[in-house]
């Protein structure tokens, strides 16, 4: 038997039983004769409430300080989780990210991984021991802890497992695989048995919340045998590949949406060579990610360029383009919050013209505001009022062929 990676999500470690019950759980693997190397997020909703205390004493608090605080989390779960395992007669051992060896670059709240230096974890291993890793973190080469961002803990799983030339990495969630959309949105999706890498990461960098956009990017390029599965169920979960064995005729896989979206419009840029590229360079250098890109005439010497960005970065992206407004030279800023971006998803698309015109055309039926488009071989996305959102997605995923006669149970929610 070879070594198995496995991930358990926050939902499923949220309580002292469900603890217990991953201890359980991992037992039954390495009673199979496995190696096993875990990885824990922080208990339940931990880290918001971590947020919450941070945000009491400081409105914006230093991003250093809070990946000081979030990475206690994760050692709580991990010291716990060990302690059962212990407590049950299994030689096991938690490490921190940084004990792990996880590398990052220097980057407060959503940095990368480096490099991994697991001779610790083989060491260990070596002596028999089931290894408990605390995910989301890491540490950088001058010793300073950083945080993966939201769902890191994802990354930290697949990372470990092509570091380790794991024989396979388990997503364990509060879900019983990946599904045609969000089961809590559309009580009709289904859940598929197999989805390609780039489907996986269009659905995720699309809002998908089973899997870290990064943890599939890392899959894909080592070639880690990823499967997402429920925590609370024995039942086969959905194996993520590269060519997947899914019904190839279907041409939309899925439905994702993202609720956390903003739109900023700078009006009245200088509409000549290099404007753009300091735009967005200026974001750049702030960690500001930007996602749909539309460009408008402003008059003849002026453009208008509107993007979308994370809800979560609206306040920072506002202020670092008032700081640099002698350098971008434009005329204004607006923005508007309450935006959703609701998208399909599917390989097939790429050989099926007119996927995009029969998505306008079913949002527009039901008097579906669209704002921005985004396309790409396997993807086409709208950006959308909030409040329209569960009629967006509903009508996509039966539009589309996706609906099942019975509704998709949601475990441990």
């Amino acid at each position: 038997m070879g070594l198995i990676v496995q991930k358990f999500g926050g939902t499923s470690v949220g309580t002292i039983e469900r603890i217990l019950r991953v201890a359980d759980r991992v037992i039954s693997y390495k009673e199979a004769g496995h190696q096993m190397v875990v990885v824990v997020s922080a208990m339940g909703k931990s880290t918001d409430v971590l947020v919450d205390m941070a945000k009491q004493i400081a409105p914006h608090p230093s991003e250093r300080e809070m990946d000081m605080l979030l990475s206690t989390g994760e050692q709580v779960s991990i010291a716990l989780l060990t302690m059962a395992l212990q407590q049950r007669g299994y030689a096991a051992v938690s490490l921190t990210g940084w004990q792990a060896g996880m590398i990052t670059e220097s980057v407060h709240g959503k940095a990368r991984i480096k490099d991994i230096d697991n001779q610790r974890i083989l060491r260990e291993l070596q002596q028999n021991k089931i290894v408990i890793v605390a995910g989301f973190q890491g540490i950088t080469e001058e010793g300073e802890i950083t945080t993966l961002g939201r769902g890191g803990s994802d990354t930290t799983a697949v990372a470990l497992a092509a570091s380790l030339n794991a024989e396979k990495c388990e997503i364990f969630t509060d879900v019983a695989g990946v599904y045609t959309a969000d089961p809590r949105v559309v009580p009709t999706a289904q859940k598929l048995p197999s989805i390609s890498y780039d489907e996986m990461l269009e659905l995720a960098n699309l809002g998908a919340g089973v899997l870290h956009p990064r943890s599939v990017e890392l899959a894909k390029k080592h070639q880690v045998k990823l499967v997402v599965r429920s925590s609370f169920t024995q039942e086969d979960g959905t194996y993520v590949e590269e060519v997947a064995t899914m019904e190839t005729g279907r041409v939309v896989s899925g439905v994702a949406h993202d609720e956390d979206i903003a739109k900023i419009t700078v009006v009245g840029m200088p509409d000549r060579n290099g404007a753009l590229s300091r735009l967005f360079n200026t974001l750049a250098e702030h960690q500001v990610n930007v996602d749909i890109i539309i460009q408008s005439s402003y008059d003849a010497s002026a453009t208008n360029i509107s993007f979308t960005i994370s809800a979560d970065d609206l306040p920072k992206t506002l202020s670092t383009l008032e700081a640099n407004r002698a350098k971008l030279q434009f005329e204004k800023v607006e923005h508007e919050e309450g935006l959703t971006k609701v998208s399909i998803v599917g390989a097939g698309m790429v050989n099926n013209p007119g996927v995009a015109a029969e998505m306008f055309k079913q949002l527009a039926e039901q008097e579906i505001s669209i704002k921005m488009v985004s396309t790409s071989d396997i993807k086409v996305s709208c950006v959308i009022p909030a409040s329209q959102t569960g009629l967006a997605v509903r009508t996509l995923h039966t539009a589309f062929g996706l609906d099942v006669a019975e509704e998709a149970t949601v475990y441990g929610v």
